[in-house]
């Protein structure tokens, strides 16, 4: 058993993650708070519909920022990979609220489109205005780390939106103040949640894919196998599993039958060799072999166990 560390992110840069999550979480309550006044106060769906995504912003960024913190955490003999796939687990369960919200917001829309009500623009002019401000803020606090991990870019997404959201929020209270056209907040507010719902699939069906262990789709295991195989010494490369831990793990596990009897010292050679081809060539840190001479039974790239 062989393990091979690659890790891009210092204990430095979580903290940083941290403080930022914190940062936007109080930023949003604020936010929140002063949405759901105001839409009460005039009768703006569209605003009420940005406040309650801004709470479901508050909800996901608290669980990005407990999932940061777990992800800390030593591994132990009961949690042998630690809470590694902490923040994975909260990039799924984020993006499934989005598409939640986004669904309970087009029956909304549609109900209010059938009967318009109007609505107090100049209110939801300035609220809108206090919004983009602040999830603008938050947006530029978390774009950094978006690029690079999973679970920040589900807070990314979830700010990102809801300023998008807050846009179309100011747009519609303009046409309303200036043209008296209310079916227009209806309209902003489908229009909001159908792109809710598209940012929101894609971050599911990503973080899906890695809590299932699927392979990468950047990782082509043919190609792997047809690496390894090259090398003189091996005869096959079969019962292989490859797997995306977290943001920052590859792991690669795999049996190799060797065309002679080696020693101990010589599988070190060719595992040392073999580690640093698949890193180099693939980013995969983590790789695990089981070795084996003259054993009988299936010899096929993938096995089910």
């Amino acid at each position: 058993m062989s393990h091979s560390h690659s890790h891009n992110h210092s204990h430095h840069q979580g903290d940083l993650k941290g403080r930022n999550l914190f940062i936007t979480i109080l930023l949003n309550i604020v936010i929140t708070i002063a949405q759901v006044i105001g839409g009460l106060l005039s009768g703006s769906l569209s605003l009420l519909s940005d406040a309650l995504h801004n709470f479901n912003d508050v909800i996901s960024l608290i669980i990005s920022y407990i999932a940061n913190k777990l992800t800390k955490k030593k591994a132990s003999l009961s949690k042998t990979f630690g809470y590694k796939r902490a923040e994975i687990l909260a990039a799924f369960i984020n993006a499934a609220t989005l598409i939640i919200v986004a669904v309970l917001l087009i029956f909304e829309a549609v109900e209010r489109f059938k009967n318009p009500q109007e609505i107090a623009s100049n209110l939801v002019i300035w609220l809108s205005i206090v919004a983009i401000l602040g999830n603008g803020f938050s947006v530029l606090l978390l774009k950094k780390d978006s690029h690079t991990n999973m679970n920040m870019r589900s807070a990314y997404l979830h700010l990102f939106t809801d300023m998008m959201a807050s846009v179309a929020v100011l747009i519609g209270g303009l046409v309303m103040k200036f043209y008296e056209v209310f079916w227009v907040d209806s309209v902003l507010t489908f229009v909001i949640a159908l792109y809710l719902i598209v940012v929101g699939y894609q971050l599911l069906k990503d973080s899906f894919k890695v809590l299932m262990l699927f392979t990468p789709e950047t990782i082509e295991v043919e190609t792997i196998v047809k690496t390894i195989e090259a090398i003189t010494i091996i005869k096959n490369v079969h019962h292989v599993h490859i797997w995306q831990l977290n943001e920052e793990e590859i792991h690669l596990e795999a049996h190799i039958d060797f065309k002679d009897d080696i020693s101990l010292t010589e599988f070190d050679t060719v595992l040392n060799k073999v580690k640093t081809l698949v890193f180099d060539n693939f980013g995969i840190n983590h790789v695990t072999i089981q070795p084996e001479f003259g054993k009988e039974g299936e010899k096929a790239i993938i096995i089910q166990d």
